[in-house]
């Protein structure tokens, strides 16, 4: 079985990009996956959400809750997008 790539990427790399900013969730992008890729891509969004707030709050370092925000605000957008475009094609993430 083949794993799923995006541009060149795996899923769970492509969902660290999307985290850092290094890419972004666009209609195009999801054009390009199947259901299968657009389930992944979901699951993958979701575990780094999941990680990203069970990480230990910085709470004096002003830059790193920045950076752990705007990692938490890109990672809630993208995954709006992904299930916005996921509804329009019907498909259901469970």
């Amino acid at each position: 079985m083949s794993e799923i790539q995006v541009q060149g990427k795996s899923i769970a790399a492509a969902a660290k990009d999307i985290a850092d900013g290094f890419l972004s969730m666009t209609p195009l992008f999801i054009k390009r996956l199947d259901e299968g890729g657009l389930r992944a891509l979901h699951h993958q969004l979701r575990k780094l959400q999941t990680e990203v707030r069970a990480s230990k709050f910085p709470s004096h370092d002003v830059a790193g809750i920045r950076t752990r925000n705007i990692r938490l605000q890109r990672l809630h957008q993208s995954l709006i997008v992904l299930e916005h475009a996921a509804r329009t094609l019907r498909i259901r993430f469970a």
